[in-house]
């Protein structure tokens, strides 16, 4: 079966997505149809990808196997109402939506759909996402292979189960926010040492994605890698003691814990 794939709505992280399809070669421009809210919108989708792009949201659905719903989550039950007439048993959708569980798009559509939860994470933007999918019953092993594939064309991929969304949305979700914090006070920190601002963030940022590459790459320990940054009566060590003097894991500890209960309680 050809794969035709759909987006209702494509703000920042569905045009993202767009991007990466395209780019990676995992579906071709005349195979992706996007709906968006205003025709501007739409005209600069096409403009952008050379796609199909309207504001109309059930030719979308009537053209595609895959469903990508990128709607906010108060927007869901007003989109699905109209379009529901249109998503047969035979589509895969894929939500994106914060907060709205298998079993609320179950109760929407129905029980007998394909409907894969998903959650990716803002670095879509430059095709570095960390995401998250789970399936619904209904979901073949193909059906997961289709929607890993769509997912890895902006970044990296895995299967959770339901549970564990609050937990990685402390993880994933929320911790760019965290990340760029750190990023900022390092800035600051530099900044009072006498380094230009603009050279601070880079350099910082840097560090960073230094960091995390080394963490990815070479598959060892963090700690193993701290520690071989921290030479004997060094200059390191010194900063990684009064980090922990300050309670510098535990405060990222505390923080996520606090992000995954709020995720419970919405």
């Amino acid at each position: 079966m050809d794969k035709k794939i759909g987006f209702i709505g494509c703000g920042n992280m569905g045009s993202s997505m767009v991007g990466g399809l395209i780019n990676s070669g995992s579906f071709e421009s005349k195979d992706i149809f996007v709906s968006t809210k205003t025709e501007n919108s739409a005209s600069n989708m096409k403009d952008k990808f050379n796609i199909n792009a309207s504001i109309n949201n059930k030719d979308v659905v009537k053209n595609s196997n895959i469903i990508i719903l990128s709607v906010k989550p108060y927007m869901f039950k007003d989109v699905i109402n109209e379009i529901k007439d249109y998503l047969t048993e035979d589509k895969l959708i894929i939500s994106v939506a914060a907060g709205v569980t298998i079993e609320n798009l179950e109760d929407l559509i129905s029980k007998k759909h394909k409907i894969i939860r998903s959650m990716p994470n803002t670095p879509a933007l430059v095709g570095e996402a960390m995401s998250a999918i789970c399936p619904n019953a209904n979901v073949s092993k193909e059906d997961m292979e289709v929607c890993k594939k769509v997912f890895e064309s902006f970044g990296e991929c895995v299967e959770i189960s339901e549970k564990d969304f609050h937990a990685f949305i402390a993880l994933c979700g929320s911790s760019p926010a965290y990340i760029f914090m750190f990023i900022e006070a390092m800035a600051d920190g530099a900044v009072k040492l006498g380094i230009p601002r603009n050279k601070a963030y880079k350099m910082a940022a840097q560090s960073v994605l230094g960091s995390a590459k080394m963490v990815l790459d070479t598959r060892k320990h963090p700690g193993e890698l701290k520690d071989a940054v921290c030479s004997p009566g060094g200059t390191t060590i010194d900063a990684v003691v009064e980090l922990e003097k300050l309670g510098f894991r535990s405060s990222v500890i505390q923080a996520m814990d606090k992000c995954a209960e709020k995720s419970k309680n919405m």
